[in-house]
């Protein structure tokens, strides 16, 4: 995909193996193809494209967590769209915490 709007670029304490197997609900069910560490939708004139880079390690004495830096970009997007995208893809991926 050509290069796009960069909407989002964070960091989530997540594994690769577990981000995989929670985007297709979170994108609900588009076609993806997934190489190595960058997972991509859509054609030249509208898509978009998550970039994974791992990060160290979140550690907190004897517990280790994985943490990757994830990058979000869109083509041909409005940016209502990218709204509506993210609110669906937090929800998919929110945590519990207390």
């Amino acid at each position: 995909m050509a290069e796009g709007i960069v909407a989002r670029d964070c960091e989530m304490t997540i594994t690769q193996a577990e981000f995989l197997r929670l985007l297709p609900a979170a994108v609900a069910g588009v076609p993806f193809v997934s190489s190595g560490g960058v997972v991509e939708h859509g054609d030249a004139g509208r898509g978009w494209r998550i970039a994974l880079s791992p990060l160290p390690d979140l550690t907190h004495g004897l517990i280790r967590l994985e943490r990757r830096r994830v990058v979000f970009s869109f083509r041909g997007y409005a940016s209502e769209e990218i709204a509506a995208f993210f609110r669906r893809f937090d929800l998919y991926f929110a945590r519990g915490g207390g």
